[in-house]
């Protein structure tokens, strides 16, 4: 699938509002890697997940383990709730941005019907200096009218305040498991599309799967096969269409896969990548090392510049 250059595409950014524009700007260019690229460092597990995810590294569970390592490592920005965005950011405002994400919901109840509810406000982005909001969306969930009709009230609040959104776009429900399951080619690819369609500016997806054993219960042409892995993230991308694309890394993997990934969205004209356990649960020097080289990686592979 052929994906158009930076020089063929209208740029995002003279599209947007002015308030939209000088906020995604700076995490754009003048934080992380530049070049138009992001490297964002999410730290919402703690409700998402639960605190296991701290196991691994004993030292991430302390928020101050994960706010220092996006400001001295050089992030695009950081995404949390609103509860660590009050109690740390203070100490980190003007060093890395923010994203507040303002919806969770927490991993006990089962996610047949899941429903991300907002627990705070755009207007408290604004009072916390945050340079994006962070919104969760469940395609597919049996809950999925109320989430969009949730989802509509952020997005105005966004548009009024001039804030950018950032769109988590999940797949969930049983619907979505009967037609290849949440990580299939076909639902991220629809996710990235309704994500954009919803209005968001950036779209966070998971990494799309080839499985031929699933995949045959998706509708056609995802249950015809043929598809490569690169395929599948060319056409989540481009579904996205003038939203910019970050893949997130899901569960800690090897260092070769984490770089494979973010090359792979990069290539295929992606904006960067939304990796949080995959850095997180390293210890301090081996995380710092892994970042560097997916900066490295983020750069030499920009095909897009919004």
């Amino acid at each position: 699938m052929e994906v158009k250059t930076s020089t063929e595409q209208k740029s995002l950014l003279e599209l947007l509002p002015p308030g939209k524009r000088a906020r995604l700007r700076r995490l754009l260019f003048e934080f992380g890697p530049g070049n138009g690229t992001l490297m964002l460092l999410p730290i919402d597990q703690g409700i998402e997940h639960g605190p296991r995810d701290f196991f691994p590294n004993p030292a991430s569970k302390d928020p101050e383990y994960q706010f220092r390592l996006a400001a001295e490592a050089g992030y695009s920005a950081l995404a949390c709730q609103i509860g660590m965005a009050e109690k740390y950011y203070p100490d980190y405002a003007g060093q890395v941005p923010l994203i507040l994400k303002v919806n969770g919901k927490t991993d006990v109840p089962p996610s047949d019907d899941a429903l991300s509810t907002t627990n705070a406000s755009v207007e408290d982005a604004v009072r916390l200096g945050a340079d994006a909001v962070g919104y969760t969306m469940y395609l597919g969930s049996p809950r999925q009218g109320e989430d969009l009709h949730q989802l509509k009230g952020v997005r105005e609040d966004c548009d009024r305040y001039g804030m950018p959104l950032i769109v988590w776009a999940y797949p969930r429900g049983a619907a979505i498991d009967k037609k290849g399951g949440a990580g299939s080619f076909y639902a991220i690819d629809y996710a990235a599309r309704m994500a954009m369609e919803m209005g968001a500016d950036v779209v966070k997806l998971n990494f799309p799967k080839i499985d031929p054993d699933k995949d045959k219960d998706s509708p056609a042409p995802y249950n015809e096969g043929g598809f490569t892995v690169e395929d599948a993230v060319e056409h989540v991308v481009a579904s996205a269409g003038r939203s910019l694309v970050v893949l997130s890394g899901g569960s800690k993997v090897d260092d070769e896969t984490v770089l494979g990934h973010a090359k792979a969205v990069m290539q295929a004209g992606g904006s960067g990548v939304i990796f949080g356990r995959n850095v997180w649960q390293r210890e301090w020097n081996e995380a710092l090392e892994i970042i560097e080289q997916i900066k490295e990686t983020l750069l030499a592979n920009v095909r897009r510049i919004p």
